[in-house]
């Protein structure tokens, strides 16, 4: 049987890649985990952060767009990203965290029934601190020692991926009855959906909402990834995609994995990513991050593709 198994990674716009670098990995205390190109327009950085190794179900991932504007928030778009951390103290301690780098927060409120902290990216891509509460995480998941954040409180990996629909049912249509989401709670004009396996690891939380429709710029959410095992599953998916009625938009094979992505209805992009090989099949894992990585198709034009990007740290 067929299951997406939880998150894989979601992408964003960033304006400036070094300032990203200096929240994520500086602040947030993610691990670089790949610092590589757009492999569709190696003229931009593709910058990923993560765990450790970057498992799946950690990745943050941004695309520089320099000439990127704000974006003008509406509705059929991916709206909100969940971080998980370990428990109440962890919320207490990124409470301060925030305030020792002077970035806006919401304190400690709640995000449905889940303690949490609500803020944003120095692009405006909004973020909420949710409190794992000690819960079991996938085994994969591994902290990283050289974090400046402490490991006790060390982001787990992504929660809830919220969503801005104009149509609530045709998104449930989508979670359950194609990828076998399963409905946790559901109001008038909110519902929860959960993949397979995890507890808040995997949900989206899909919210229906009016009004024009959002127009991307930096800070928005390109797509998100979501899990599947391997290259066979993925052929089983392109096709029962289709069969659902839908297209795919594009299949790649991205070298640290393998995907497919579509449009659902209201146009926003799943892309369906398997778990392996990873992000250690060009590099050792001490080593993740560091220099430029190109996968090997690109790796003919590295001169050219390095002379037009802004050195970063």
């Amino acid at each position: 049987m067929l299951t997406i198994t939880g998150h894989h990674h979601i992408s964003m716009i960033t304006k400036n890649a070094q300032e990203n670098h200096q929240f994520y990995h500086q602040i947030l205390g993610l691990r670089r985990v790949k610092k590589t190109v757009n492999q569709d327009d190696p003229s931009m950085y593709h910058l990923f952060y993560g765990d450790l190794t970057g498992s799946p179900g950690t990745g943050l991932t941004f695309f520089e767009l320099s000439h990127a504007g704000r974006t003008h928030r509406g509705t059929d778009a991916i709206t909100r990203i969940g971080l998980l951390v370990p428990s109440y103290d962890s919320l207490l301690y990124w409470e301060n965290r925030l305030n020792e780098f002077a970035i806006e927060h919401s304190g400690l409120t709640k995000y449905g029934e889940t303690d949490a902290i609500h803020f944003e990216d120095p692009d405006g891509l909004r973020l909420v601190f949710l409190n794992n509460q000690d819960k079991q995480i996938p085994q994969e998941w591994t902290k990283w020692g050289d974090s400046p954040v402490e490991m006790a409180h060390q982001i787990l990996g992504m929660g809830p991926v919220e969503l801005t629909v104009s149509s609530l049912a045709e998104a449930e249509q989508t979670l359950v009855q194609l990828f076998g989401y399963t409905e946790l709670t559901r109001s008038t004009s909110q519902a929860v959906f959960q993949a397979e396996e995890g507890q808040l690891q995997g949900q989206i939380v899909v919210v229906e909402q009016d009004g024009p429709k959002e127009k991307p710029g930096r800070g928005s959410v390109h797509h998100l990834a979501i899990r599947v095992k391997n290259k066979e599953e993925l052929d089983q998916w392109e096709q029962k995609i289709k069969d659902f009625g839908f297209s795919i938009i594009k299949k790649a094979d991205r070298y640290y994995f393998s995907s497919i992505y579509m449009k659902e209805s209201h146009g926003i992009i799943f892309e369906l990513a398997t778990d392996g090989p990873g992000f250690t099949v060009d590099t050792t894992v001490e080593d993740l991050g560091k220099d430029l990585d190109l996968p090997p198709f690109l790796e003919g034009r590295r001169r050219e593709i390095e002379e037009k990007l802004t050195p970063i740290d």
